[in-house]
């Protein structure tokens, strides 16, 4: 009855998909409202709780990757670990309301490229 409990060899590509997909949705929220095609208003929280499932599932993903059984896997958390430096930078180098959308949006991006490189390797055989 009930799921069997997972250790520490439990699937962690799943988790690179899932901080992925949390980064590239809040990318994609961030772009259109600073391209003025959505307007959030009141509702600008939900940025701010994007990047923090962002953050949170990266750090878990890096993590369950690093102990992984799955050569792939480790090289996965040792490719998406860098993403947290952006990540971790951008409350700290101003906000497009401050007046530096310019670099707020670029450190962003500079994630990009690990979560790229960690979904190719995760995707490689276990």
């Amino acid at each position: 009855m009930g799921h069997p409990v997972r250790g520490a060899g439990a699937p962690s590509a799943p988790w690179v998909g899932l901080a992925s997909a949390c980064w590239a949705a809040n990318a994609a929220l961030g772009a259109s409202v600073g391209s003025g095609l959505v307007r959030t208003g009141r509702f600008r929280w939900i940025h701010h709780a994007l990047y923090v499932a962002t953050t949170t599932t990266t750090a878990l993903a890096a993590a369950r990757c690093a102990v992984s059984a799955s050569p792939s896997r480790r090289a996965a958390g040792r490719a998406l670990a860098p993403a947290l430096l952006p990540l971790a930078a951008l409350p700290h180098i101003g906000t497009p309301a401050q007046g530096h959308p310019r670099r707020h949006a670029l450190a962003a991006l500079s994630a990009a490229p690990f979560y790229a490189a960690a979904l190719l390797r995760a995707a490689g055989p276990s």
